[in-house]
């Protein structure tokens, strides 16, 4: 007897929802308080997966077969890092202007006008 392949949506759903939860228990664990918009976000993100599949309607919002958009997964990392003592935003990426080994090439002088 085979067995079916795994739905890919299903997949998604569940991948979503746990990483919903870590973040959460993570959270509680740490002993970090969440904001009301942070625990709100978390708890409507969860009901709308369990109900609809997925927590977005617009399908231009993210790829297909997903349970959560680009910008959801980007608040969901930014909720978990702040549960998990790191920096939440501001920091300067790899390639930042002005990081190490940068060359800048020497502007006109004011002596140069001609």
């Amino acid at each position: 007897m085979k067995s079916r392949p795994p739905d890919p949506k299903e997949a998604a759903r569940r991948s979503a929802l746990n990483a919903l939860r870590r973040a959460r228990r993570k959270a509680e664990r740490a002993g970090v308080d969440l904001s009301e918009w942070e625990g709100e976000f978390l708890g409507s993100v969860e009901t709308r997966i369990r109900t609809y599949g997925r927590a977005f309607g617009d399908p231009e919002k993210g790829a297909p077969g997903q349970a959560l958009s680009a910008l959801q997964q980007r608040k969901l990392k930014e909720i978990a890092a702040k549960a998990a003592g790191g920096e939440t935003g501001g920091k300067p990426g790899r390639f930042a202007r002005g990081g190490p080994g940068r060359r800048r090439r020497p502007g006109p002088s004011a002596g140069d006008e001609a």
